[in-house]
């Protein structure tokens, strides 16, 4: 669609299709109780070059079969498929259908309509292109927590024109109790969740979605764009792996009821298929791969205070630990058979022509070691486990063991696998990441060869490296960390935002966008930057 066009689209979509969206002030569980019919407005995922998934809730008390029509005008004048579904109160009212027989690399207009003639907003969606593609553009997302401020990033990138897809990298929401994280006197006014306390249960998990779907903004992102999407950690809980998390403990239940329970609200609020990792193929250009690190095979986090307590030579535990158990083989965040699934598809993608393999996962795969100037960043009046956590970090560093070992990391053998099987295949990698709350962008490599570039995205509002230094600049911050990673080209430690990747047949280009406040709703960016890499070379351009 010519951008002009979609530009008026875009405008009349959001007149018609957001009338109610001034009710979504309300806290989320009083919307899903209070009102019956179309409580949450429309999402879509799951895009095809001949296929899209759609979604709604609707709100009944009994299950409600909707019609769904699909049109490539949005006065809907010639309806280009549908169907029906069934709204059922076993999946909380929501419903997902996939549609198929649609012409690719176009955009859709679709509604739900309701037994009495009610009508769900108008959302708007795209399949993906088939064969030659000259551009596309993936907006990248992560880390979004309600009560530390308004959703503004959302909100910026639904009034855009010119993304075609939306990835979400996890930590679609958070877990936690009310005044937890954050504080009661961090928070922001107005941005309650439900329930108040932490999520365990399936009700619980429910009730957390239908509060964060509520957001307007969200909403509307929803609407405007198929999503993508993958959870991370704290659609679970934090620091999950196979076995469990840190936030869970056993009075909580068991963790594969609590697991289970977080999935099934995650397939029922969310537009995704239910299989767990899967890719999308975007003509000739790129092959987007969507694989989860989380819950299938993750090896429980190391925990470096675990290792080092009794031991009187932190110095040489850390030396000890960091050639050793720290580089097992057998450690695994993805599984063999994830992995298998993966290292083959970078090489069918290759084979098959494609110019990107662009990699859409959670975590941060770059490499990056506390900077010896970090010792004097946090006061002297901290507390004493504040000071030996620092304490504790310099000499990890110095040991060459990274900052963060519940990112890749920790698992610096499967990283290795990972991009070894991407260099075996000739790919051109982009990594796009999220979950460190921090914009990052890196040269990754292997064995000392350039493999690939990461994207890593910023938070939408959960706060980075500033809120745990204050009074150490941006500056000084960056200039640290690139100092101590040498993987690192840059980063953003001070702001929330999000990013955008536009492909092209020869060169990425990677943008993250910065918002000027999450305290107050306000759409507004305070600063943009930009990076390019061409396809071949396997890094960043320079500056």
């Amino acid at each position: 669609m010519h951008r002009l066009w979609g530009e008026i689209d875009r405008r009349l979509l959001i007149k018609l299709g957001t009338a109610g969206l001034a009710a979504m002030a309300l806290p989320g569980a009083v919307l899903a109780m209070a009102a019956q019919g179309f409580t949450h407005g429309v999402a879509s995922g799951e895009p095809a070059a001949d296929s899209v998934l759609l979604w709604t809730r609707y709100a009944a008390p009994s299950d409600t079969s909707l019609t769904v029509e699909l049109s490539e005008s949005i006065d809907f004048a010639r309806v280009a498929g549908g169907g029906t579904v069934i709204a059922t109160g076993e999946r909380d009212h929501t419903a997902k259908i996939a549609v198929d027989g649609l012409r690719p690399g176009r955009w859709y207009y679709y509604r739900f309509i309701a037994p009495d003639g009610t009508k769900s907003p108008v959302g708007r969606t795209r399949t993906l292109p088939q064969g030659p593609a000259s551009a596309f553009t993936v907006a990248l997302f992560s880390c979004a927590n309600m009560p530390f401020g308004w959703f503004n990033a959302y909100g910026h990138a639904a009034a855009r024109g010119d993304i075609d897809l939306v990835a979400h990298v996890g930590d679609y929401f958070y877990e936690y109790a009310a005044g937890d994280y954050p504080s009661a006197k961090e928070a922001v006014p107005g941005r309650l969740v439900q329930p108040t306390h932490e999520a365990v249960a399936l009700a619980d998990y429910r009730l957390r979605y239908a509060a964060y779907r509520a957001d307007p903004d969200l909403q509307r992102l929803h609407q405007m764009f198929p999503m993508i999407a993958q959870w991370d950690d704290h659609e679970f809980a934090n620091d999950t792996w196979k076995g469990g998390a840190e936030n869970h403990n056993d009075g909580e239940g068991s963790w594969a009821d609590r697991m289970a329970a977080a999935e099934r609200a995650h397939s029922e609020w969310m537009p995704v298929a239910d299989t767990r990792w899967r890719a999308y193929q975007v003509g000739d250009l790129a092959t987007i791969f969507l694989p989860e690190t989380r819950v299938t095979a993750r090896d429980e986090p190391f925990d470096l205070g675990a290792i080092l307590k009794g031991k009187s030579d932190v110095a040489a535990t850390l030396k000890q630990f960091a050639e050793g158990a720290y580089r097992d083989p057998a450690r695994q965040l993805m599984g063999a058979e994830q992995e298998q699934w993966l290292f083959d598809g970078f090489g069918k993608s290759v084979k098959a022509g494609t110019r990107w393999q662009v990699l859409a996962q959670q975590i941060v795969m770059g490499s990056v070691f506390t900077p010896p100037e970090s010792r004097n960043w946090f006061g002297a009046d901290q507390p004493d486990y504040v000071k030996r956590r620092v304490e504790v970090a310099q000499l990890a560093a110095k040991a060459g063991l990274p900052l963060n070992m519940d990112s890749w990391d920790g698992y610096p053998a499967a990283r290795d696998r990972l991009l070894a099987a991407a260099l075996r295949a000739d790919a051109n990698l982009v990594t796009l990441s999220g979950d460190s709350h921090n914009a990052w962008a890196f040269d990754l490599t292997h064995d000392g060869r350039p493999a690939g570039i990461e994207v890593g995205g910023h938070s939408v509002t959960s706060p980075g490296f500033e809120a745990y230094t204050p009074g150490i600049s941006d500056d000084v911050r960056v200039s640290a960390l690139r100092g101590s990673s040498p993987q690192l080209r840059w980063a953003n430690t001070q702001d929330r935002g999000y990013a955008t990747v536009a492909l092209t047949p020869e060169t990425v280009i990677a943008e993250w966008h910065s918002v000027a406040s999450v305290r107050t709703h306000d759409l507004k960016l305070s600063s943009s930057h930009r990076m390019t890499a061409t396809r071949g070379r396997r890094a960043y351009d320079a500056a």
